[in-house]
């Protein structure tokens, strides 16, 4: 008779055969698998096997005994659950089929149902009345079916009892079916809460478009725990939740104020094209198409275009898609994103922060005071709290200052613009091994995103980044006059960018070159043909004037306001490289 092996120390009761290359871990189990055996058991793994003592062959029979105990107390509750399940899955089908001879029918005794969006129903309550949408929560509970109903303008508690909580469309209704409701629309009793304070008693009602359930149910296709590029090829379903609908909500809202702090400024909007042959930004970041046969360009920005309505319409804006063609996966870039651009005639460097700031914080107060948006930044960002004013100024060149005084680095780069990496001795290597080299910044870098943010994060509020070098930004922006004393030093340009805490950079702007004579001096340094842009530099010819104006990323902007990580929440239908779906 082949012995059972028990190792007490490496062996197990679960995977183990009883072998000595897979022995038990227990005597009591070794007995139950194979009760008429002989057993070979040792305590660790480095002692000998051996017979058991008699005394603790005695003790496993009885644990053998009590495992087979166990096991038919399970195999019976099993087979009892197994039993329950069945008349249960009786009773349910025939419920079912019974269910399907009740037909509702409205009561044309009742008084008629006004059609009503849930957002206007408090002025219904104590009446009869129809709403329409998507069943947003479901819970039954006896007889009685819950229904949390969302219409895209708010929640509606409703509920559902006796006749028509019997039908076969209630015993089947799933999360996201849409659904008419009829019925009593009344206060909900003191100490109890439900959207809008009030609840629907649903006297008549139809499923119009029944959602699966089972495998392909909503839930089981699309959760909180999903996987990001899951959640991003159902971005169309992730929309149905609170979260990303309020964040959408909050942006219509958002959009509004804007328009209203503009047209208070006296700017009037316009439409400039998407298609079109001129850079703005630098040819690096341009998606290039065939029009008709022609070079043609997704815009970068409408700037140029702003420009030229100044001398008939005055200060204009635009919200417009931009598109940037930078294989730039951070959390605020966006390979299309909805860009509030201004420009402003006769005004100067300070005039034009001044507007910005004022604009946002007139911006953000519009959507403090309006209950809806401001319940809806509460809901998003509970500690949000308005800027103060005035914005903070900091130079380019403080900035420098400020960030090598703090020991804030930037990667070192190479005359091509790549990254530096060295070896254990500080020799710089050729094969992509080693450390990055990092170095304090100086004057003529472009400050990293990184620096930036931690920057604007240890300060805390917004700041006003301005007077950056004129080789760090576009041809067309306005060179800062020189000061006593700095003749043939480095050239900086009026221009600023508006950075804001835990996001960066939300606002770029500038003052414009004036004078034809120096832009087109600027494009021949930058090596663009003055020819296409003939219309642009006209706006210097024909009566000419000082202006300036400035870029906002909208998503940038409610990803602040909101408190979101990334700006990928903050659009409908995100773009970024790889990812042109759905």
């Amino acid at each position: 008779m082949a012995s059972v092996y028990i190792d007490e120390a490496a062996g197990s009761d679960t995977t183990g055969t009883g072998t000595i290359e897979a022995p038990y871990q227990t005597l009591g189990f070794a007995v139950y698998s194979q009760p008429t055996a002989s057993y070979l058991i040792r305590k660790d793994s480095a002692a000998e096997y051996a017979e058991p003592t008699q005394s603790s062959l005695k003790k496993a029979k009885k644990t053998a005994e009590g495992i087979e105990k166990k096991k038919k107390k399970q195999e019976e509750l099993e087979e009892r659950e197994r039993k329950a399940k069945g008349e249960e899955k009786e009773k349910r089908e025939k419920l079912l089929e019974e269910s399907k001879k009740i037909v509702l029918e409205e009561d044309p005794a009742l008084p008629k149902a006004p059609k009503a969006k849930i957002t206007h129903l408090e002025k219904h309550r104590g009446q009869r009345v129809r709403v329409f949408g998507w069943v947003h929560r479901l819970r039954q509970q006896k007889d009685i079916i819950f229904i949390v109903l969302r219409d895209g303008t708010g929640y509606l508690q409703a509920v559902l009892s006796g006749r028509v909580a019997q039908t076969y469309s209630a015993l089947t209704l799933t999360l996201e079916s849409s659904v008419e409701l009829v019925g009593s629309l009344q206060q909900v009793p003191e100490g109890k809460t439900a959207p809008g304070g009030h609840e629907l008693i649903v006297d008549y009602w139809k499923a119009l478009g029944p959602a699966p359930g089972g495998d392909d149910a909503f839930t089981n296709r699309l959760n909180e725990k999903s996987d990001p590029s899951i959640q991003a090829d159902l971005r169309h379903l992730v929309l149905r939740g609170e979260n990303a609908s309020s964040i959408l909500r909050l942006r219509a809202y958002m959009m509004t104020a804007f328009r209203d702090a503009l047209h208070s400024h006296d700017l009037m909007e316009v439409t400039p094209p998407c298609l079109v042959q001129t850079q703005v930004e630098g040819g690096a970041t341009l998606f290039k198409l065939d029009y008709y046969g022609q070079p043609a360009f997704l815009t970068q920005s409408s700037q140029l275009y702003l420009e030229t309505c100044l001398p008939s319409l005055g200060d204009v804006f635009c919200i417009q898609e931009s598109f940037r063609a930078e294989n730039s996966h951070t959390r605020r870039h966006l390979s299309e994103y909805t860009h509030l651009e201004a420009e402003l005639a006769f005004i100067t460097f300070d005039d034009l922060m001044n507007h910005i700031e004022d604009v946002i914080c007139k911006t953000v107060d519009s959507l403090l005071a309006n209950p809806v948006s401001a319940a809806l930044v509460k809901q998003l960002n509970p500690d949000f709290k308005p800027p103060e004013r005035p914005f903070m100024r900091m130079s380019y060149v403080d900035a420098i200052e400020w960030l090598n005084k703090r020991g804030i680095q930037h990667p070192a780069e190479d005359e091509q613009g790549n990254v530096i990496k060295v070896d254990k001795e500080g020799k710089p290597t050729t094969d992509g091994t080693g450390e990055v080299l990092m170095v304090d910044h100086k004057i003529g870098d472009d400050i990293a995103e990184a620096a930036e943010r931690r920057m604007t994060d240890e300060i805390g509020k917004p700041i006003f980044l301005h007077g950056f070098p004129a080789e760090l930004k576009a041809f067309y922006m306005k060179k800062a006059p020189v000061k006593p004393g700095q003749e043939g030093g480095p050239v900086f340009t009026e221009s600023c960018d508006l950075l804001m805490p835990n996001v960066g950079e939300i606002v770029g702007g500038s003052m414009r070159i004036a004078d034809a004579e120096e832009l087109l001096a600027a494009y021949k340094r930058e090596g663009i043909d003055p020819d296409p842009y003939y219309w642009f530099t006209d706006q210097r010819k024909y009566g000419t004037c000082e202006h300036g104006g400035y870029g906002l990323g909208v998503e940038r902007f409610l990803a602040w306001l909101a408190n979101r990580y990334t700006v990928r929440e903050c659009s409908l239908y995100p773009r970024w490289p790889g990812r042109a779906t759905p």
